[in-house]
């Protein structure tokens, strides 16, 4: 059988620091090989030279059995890669059709546009990979895993044979990823190889045939997703055995900390929410995208205020009606797009940790810079952030360690309440692992934890209690030993179980 992709001994360096040393990868026709590893492996580096957008030190690469001497982002193109990213590239106030012709028409800047062909063309595209979405939409307008789904029929559009998937489901729902899963098996009967990159290791059992792990930018192994368990997966990933991902221990709850009575918000779809957190306590909220798990968080935040209902601190019904009003009560909510609200990427990590409480390190008006980077040192030493620096911008760091930073910046506020929103989202295992045991150092420490998540594993192996939302309520709440996934399931979907 002839390989789609061949890479052999690929290495990388910059500013003398090794990306890459002596990576072997391959791809077949028809299969899905899996590209781990923790951030900072060198998945994003190897990716990007296959892609032509960097060029190796050292190392061949073959694609269709021929050696490329020199690919750059039109050749790789032209040979049949296209790569797919968690954020799609498309242009928002184009159409469907206009988005797919982009990437494959040639020609004159004053040639004649034929509009009905593009129409049809990208109604074919689409239509090939069983998805309903009409061509002439705006792309705005659409879902993210809709915009998705535009760019693998832009890839097949190009007669695409070698298909990369940069985390693909970080942002979608269940449901969604089965539709996504549906597309990728449709691919794979057409022959395309897909080059498919995911922290969720139970995804990567579920859809992978082969899977190539790799640590400190070396090819650690390569195994048949069928022989390989998920502790050795993890254990090849970080080099380390790993107790427990999620390091849960029994902890004596206190006195009730939050407490939210018949909470209503009629512009977010929030109605009749009541729960309870008390200290020591990590409250786990489940449901379906869309069932209003982020409203909840917004609305106790203040960002977008309740109409109706009650908030109570510490048995005290309190106001809250923006988040200046929540920050001085002691609440915190670290968001789930980190990126966008959660750090400043242009910013230092001093500066990002010393945001949310800006008093803490200024004296008349004037920030102490030692005081700020000080303060922000013990967290990196306490959070085990990975930086040269405190100076250094967040937006040169992994994700696991940009989320450390979000913690770090809603910590320095010292909060009785801490709202977290998809804390370990997209971020790797050895992070994950590590987040989830500082959740569990400060719930010992007597702080009031609520966990937003999508992940069932994270909600079920971190919670002490269970709350799952429908419809912008909370349909049930369950105790840590009563819950497993069909119940939460069953809850989510609304059903009676």
């Amino acid at each position: 059988m002839k390989l789609l992709l061949e890479a052999r001994d690929i290495s990388k360096s910059f500013a003398g620091l090794r990306a890459l040393e002596a990576v072997s990868f391959d791809l077949r026709p028809g299969e899905v090989h899996a590209l781990v590893g923790e951030n900072g492996a060198g998945k994003s580096t190897f990716i990007r030279i296959v892609t032509g957008a960097e060029q190796p030190d050292a190392g061949t690469i073959a694609i269709g059995g021929a050696v490329v001497p020199r690919l750059d982002p039109h050749i790789s193109r032209d040979l049949g890669v296209a790569a797919i990213y968690q954020q799609p590239s498309l242009f928002p106030h184009l159409s469907v059709a206009e988005n797919i012709a982009m990437s494959l028409e040639r020609g004159t800047l004053w040639r004649r546009i034929d509009r009905t062909a593009r129409r049809r063309r990208a109604a074919a595209l689409l239509e090939r990979i069983g998805a309903s979405i009409d061509p002439d939409a705006r792309v705005a307008g659409l879902t993210m895993p809709e915009q998705q789904v535009v760019e693998i029929a832009k890839a097949l559009g190009a007669d695409a044979r070698i298909v990369i998937m940069d985390e693909p489901t970080a942002s979608l729902s269940e449901r969604e990823v089965e539709r996504l899963f549906g597309i990728v098996a449709r691919l794979r009967e057409h022959a395309v190889g897909i080059i498919y990159i995911s922290h969720r290791l139970e995804e990567i059992a579920a859809i992978a045939d082969r899977i190539t792990v790799l640590r400190d930018g070396e090819t650690i192994a390569t195994r048949a997703a069928s022989e390989v368990s998920r502790p050795e997966l993890i254990r090849l990933m970080v080099g380390r055995e790993l107790d427990a991902v999620f390091p849960k221990r029994d902890i004596p709850a206190g006195d009730v900390a939050l407490e939210a009575r018949a909470l209503t918000n009629h512009r977010t779809g929030v109605r009749d929410v009541s729960f309870v957190v008390r200290r020591g306590e990590i409250l786990g909220i489940a449901g379906l995208v869309g069932s209003g798990r982020t409203q909840l968080a917004e609305t106790i935040f203040g960002l977008t205020p309740a109409d109706g209902g009650d908030i109570l601190l510490h048995g005290t019904r309190v106001p809250i009606n923006a988040p200046s009003d929540a920050i001085a009560l002691g609440i915190a909510y670290v968001p789930e797009d980190r990126r966008q609200h959660g750090v400043v990427l242009e910013m230092s990590i001093a500066a990002n940790a010393s945001l949310a409480n800006l008093n803490g390190v200024s004296h008349a008006g004037l920030i102490d810079r030692a005081a700020e980077e000080s303060a922000a040192a013990k967290y990196v030493d306490r959070f085990r952030i990975k930086s040269p620096s405190v100076a250094a911008e967040v937006g040169s760091l992994s994700g696991g360690n940009q989320q450390k930073v979000a913690l770090a910046r809603w910590l320095s506020t010292r909060p009785s309440v801490l709202i977290l929103d998809e804390p370990t989202q997209g971020v790797d295992v050895g992070s994950k692992a590590e987040i989830h045991a500082l959740m569990q150092e400060l719930a010992a420490e007597g702080m009031a934890v609520v966990m937003i998540s999508s992940e069932l594993p994270e909600i079920l192996g971190m919670s002490d209690r269970i709350a799952v939302m429908h419809a912008g309520t909370i349909s049930k709440v369950f105790a840590r030993g009563d819950a497993d996934a069909g119940k939460i399931l069953a809850a989510a979907l609304g059903q009676e179980s």
